[in-house]
């Protein structure tokens, strides 16, 4: 080990009495210094702005940590220009002692060929270790302007610098020492960090090759550290390309001095590479890999709700997930090509495989199209399906052959009731459900939909809402913009309820009886009276604790009346009217009340502000056309609370009559009926103890709010859902609020600190190294 720290110390001293590590100091400084003072000045000149408007701004709602020093900032920028530095650095280590001549005099000494490659690799380490200190000072500097940092992401992120460093200059040590040119060297080190970077593109149509060349590349292992997820798979990717290059090395010193033939040189080379990939891919596997999530609120982890899930899941049983691509259909750009298939398992997948390795991943790839598509061949006139799926395959660079045809696939599953697009089928002990994608900027399922969908595969049976028909009611299968389609069925929204867990189904009240075990009955805008067996089912259901949802709309109160009645509700005759500038009179917005922040856990960041004596958010619902839902009876044993008020602010009175909205504005007219108060409930629940559990009833005075036009009522309608299935569903995945949120210099400050880094601290440095270069050619 001394033979080791003399060479490392020596080799050390050489670096600092040659211009190259100062100038590649200074460089590395003023890279640092130039990306960290702009995010910092323009995120302090952001928060100027921002308090001189506000003065009670509370901060940006994102971490700073992660804007001014990761993605964009101080370390992106360091480890994307990495590569410029280290060739320099290492392209003579080698090298220089051959044509010196000294590596003979090396070869003579008591000196190892081992006391060699490790002596300079350590003092290479030992620069790269300066080269921290120097990103180490802008951390300091980051403590005391942003409040709160956010230190695991700052370990993270310093390890990954360090391990990628420490990897590149093992490489560039053996390129050193294959030719006696550094020029060659230092080339040859640029070509081989390419290669890695790239490797991970080679061979991805096959799962083995894909795997061994993607724990080959280099390319975003790094990002995972950076954004502080820290992964025992990353972390043995570079200790064995370091330990790969730098055997490399030994094997070439050692060469020199040895006379073997060359196949037993070439067999030590194949055997470490052999070993290194092994090794990799079996720390690589699922079962063996471990993580440490080190930032403050384990923004890389899945939600809490969504491990709660997973552990339900029985130990050791697999989880089958088939993704199924079709050539011609949608979203094969975005997911479905078979070089997209290693983010499909890292990006997304990889997070529930942490929890769960027996997760199976499958690929089955057809080609089809649905019976009446007569766009599809409009757009290929004269061609059949196969002709066109041949012409595909090869803009796309894929093999046909490796595509099942429309008769083989439909023999397998039929995929036309999901649109013939890339979707996932999930498959658990003899249950099986759909993992849908979308056409939105995310694509692939949300927390809240995987977790749905594992939901779906562990109940035996799903919590249902049937609706009512039979006398012109809301529809949850018809399209139009009155219906309920969008919110309920539609298999093309993220957040319809269909792809949060839930079931619907339709019933005729007056020719079936209310299942047992729904979850609510919903009775949606009725347009004809309903008649005496149905007002009676209704009632005996609500007498024994059923849950339901009511929806009413202005000039129909008479057909919801009856029923509601045994409620002590009623919808008052009349719609109510806010006139404003820019919507017609009967737009009404009420807003979210305190009690209606309770719905569900989709509220729960403003319940916590409100507990912290914060101001009650002002959160609207847009009811187009509405009647105002009161308490006519108190003593039906229900607890009312109003969950939709209208806005004090926006001054609404209640129209008796016709309401004409595309002329003249609606006048109060106390003589006609008309009155006026200070607020009016829109939306009411009920609640009371009945069998040992709670009974939960909602009453609206729209239905419009919830229709495809008005996007099916949004979050809003999904709270509403969950409360009457007492918040079993969806598995709602609230991220924790950043804390460093805020800085503590304003813009002036900023400008301040980027003259001492920029400007200053680098002149300081070159004239230190200027001087110790003059004095060392002096002597």
């Amino acid at each position: 080990m001394k033979l080791i720290y003399k060479i490392a110390l020596n080799e050390i001293r050489n670096l600092f009495f040659s211009p190259v590590a100062w100038f590649l100091g200074v460089a590395f400084l003023l890279q640092c210094a130039y990306f960290y003072t702009n995010q910092l000045a323009q995120m302090a000149g952001y928060q100027d702005i921002a308090i001189s408007d506000n003065p009670h701004f509370e901060g940006f709602g994102t971490s700073l940590t992660n804007i001014i020093l990761l993605k964009g900032g101080l370390f992106s920028s360091v480890v994307s220009n990495l590569y410029l530095f280290v060739p320099l650095l290492t392209m003579s280590l080698i090298n220089r002692e051959i044509n010196s001549g000294t590596i003979k005099l090396l070869y003579s000494s008591p000196i190892k060929p081992y006391h060699i490659v490790l002596g300079k690799y350590l003092a290479i380490v030992l620069y790269n270790l300066m080269l921290l200190g120097i990103v180490a000072i802008f951390l300091i500097s980051s403590v005391f302007s942003i409040v709160h940092m956010d230190a695991g992401l700052i370990f993270s992120s310093m390890l990954a610098l360090f391990l990628l460093i420490c990897c590149y200059t093992a490489l560039g040590l053996f390129m050193s020492s294959l030719s006696t040119y550094p020029i060659v060297s230092a080339i040859s080190t640029f070509l081989i960090i390419f290669l890695l970077t790239v490797i991970g593109t080679i061979g991805q149509q096959y799962d083995f090759v894909r795997d061994l060349t993607y724990f080959l590349s280099a390319n975003g292992r790094t990002d995972k550290m950076i954004a502080g997820l820290i992964t025992s798979g990353d972390v043995i990717y570079y200790l064995l390309i370091i330990g790969m290059f730098l055997s490399f090395t030994l094997f070439r010193v050692k060469g020199a001095m040895e006379s073997k033939p060359w196949l037993t040189k070439a067999l030590q080379y194949v055997s470490v590479f052999v070993g290194v990939l092994a090794i990799g891919y079996i720390t690589s596997r699922p079962a063996f890999m471990g993580y440490w999530d080190v930032t403050r609120n384990e923004v890389n982890t899945i939600h809490p709700n969504s491990q709660k899930v997973i552990k339900d899941f029985e130990k050791g049983e697999p989880l089958e997930v088939t993704l199924y691509v079709n050539l011609l259909g949608g979203g094969l750009d975005q997911g479905g090509l078979p070089e997209n298939r290693k983010n499909y398992e890292i990006s997304f997948w990889e997070r529930y495989v942490r929890f769960k390795p027996e997760i199976k991943l499958k690929y089955v790839n057809y080609y089809d199209i649905a019976d009446n598509d007569s766009m599809f061949f409009k757009m290929y006139p004269k061609k059949t399906i196969k002709e066109v799926a041949e012409t595909t395959a090869k803009l796309k660079k894929v093999n046909l052959s490796n595509y099942e045809s429309p008769k083989q696939i439909r023999k397998e599953i039929d995929l036309r009731p999901e649109g013939l697009r890339v979707v996932m089928q999930l498959k658990y002990k003899g249950r099986s459900t759909f993992l849908r994608t979308y056409d939105d900027p995310d694509f692939w399922p949300n927390e809240m939909n995987v977790s749905a969908a594992f939901k779906r595969l562990q109940q035996p049976t799903r919590p249902k809402f049937i609706f009512t028909t039979g006398n012109l009611e809301r529809s949850v299968y018809k399209t139009g913009e009155r219906e309920y389609h969008y919110q309920l069925n539609d298999i093309s929204n993220r957040f319809s309820m269909t792809n949060l867990g839930f079931d619907t189904d339709s019933i005729n009240l007056d020719q079936q009886e209310i299942p047992k075990g729904i979850a609510a009955l919903v009775i949606a805008d009725p347009k004809t009276d309903l008649s005496t067996v149905k007002q009676d089912k209704i009632k005996r259901y609500i007498e024994e604790g059923g849950n339901a949802l009511i929806l009413g709309e202005p000039g129909k109160q008479g057909m919801l009346n009856p029923v509601l009645t045994g409620l002590g509700l009623q919808l008052n005759a009349g719609t109510l009217i806010e006139l404003t500038a820019n919507e017609t009179p009967e737009m009404v917005k009420p807003q979210l009340t305190k009690e209606g922040l309770g719905l569900s856990d989709q509220f729960i960041m403003q319940r916590a502000d409100v507990a912290r004596g914060k101001k009650m958010p002002e959160l609207d619902i847009l009811m187009p056309g509405v009647s105002e839902v009161a308490v006519v009876n108190s003593g039906t044993g229900f607890k009312a609370q109003a969950i939709l008020k209208t806005n004090p602010s926006r001054n609404a009175f209640n129209k008796i009559g016709k309401v004409v909205v595309d002329s003249v504005p609606p006048v109060y007219n106390p003589s006609g009926g008309d009155t006026k108060q200070k607020s009016y409930s829109t939306l009411l629940s009920l609640t009371r103890e009945i069998k040992q559990k709670e009974q939960r009833v909602a009453v609206s005075g729209d239905a419009d709010f919830m229709s495809k036009l008005r996007r099916g009522g949004g979050l809003f309608s999904v709270a509403l859902f969950s409360w009457l299935d007492h918040n079993r569903l969806p598995v709602y995945i609230v991220p924790k609020m950043a804390t460093d949120v805020l800085l503590t210099i304003s813009l002036r400050t900023a400008g301040m600190i980027k003259i001492v880094f920029v400007w200053i601290l680098p002149c300081v440095i070159a004239c230190v190294g200027a001087i110790l270069l003059l004095r060392r050619k002096r002597k």
